[in-house]
């Protein structure tokens, strides 16, 4: 097998196959490493504080949430209802978000929110209960 696989690529040579195959590949190569280079915006300073929409599917309804978030607390508005929440910052673009008043035990549990990318006025984040493998992807939009 080793025997065949040297008289191929000797063959390749001697057509001038292999080294045209070479360039494809550094070309290849080049553009990957290249591309690796490109980071996404995420200047998560931008949105600690202030007043955003987020919109979901919730049982096949487009729903719209508003929240206003300073350092600390997050005061969210959803079908009439407000609730609080505190928020503990872990780095510029993650923090865990825990309801002051939950009205049930699923509300107990605290969420934790990664910012993945700005860009303008809003972020991409991604969400879930803190421990739980399973998150969630949305869009933010700063209103105010």
């Amino acid at each position: 097998m080793a025997a065949l696989k040297h008289l191929i690529i000797e063959n390749l040579y001697k057509k001038g196959l292999l080294c045209s195959m070479q360039k494809y590949y550094y070309l290849l190569l080049v553009l990957f490493s290249l591309s690796s280079c490109y980071e996404q915006e995420r200047n998560c300073d931008n949105f600690r504080t202030g007043t955003f929409e987020f919109e979901s599917y919730l049982d096949g309804e487009l729903v719209k949430t508003s929240f206003t978030r300073n350092d600390s607390i997050e005061i969210d508005r959803f079908r009439g209802e407000t609730d609080t929440s505190s928020i503990r910052w872990i780095n510029d673009c993650e923090y865990i978000i825990t309801n002051l008043h939950p009205k049930n035990r699923s509300e107990e549990k605290p969420l934790h929110i990664k910012i993945l990318t700005t860009k303008g006025n809003s972020y991409t984040f991604e969400y879930g209960l803190v421990g739980e493998a399973r998150k969630e992807k949305g869009t933010a939009i700063k209103v105010n």
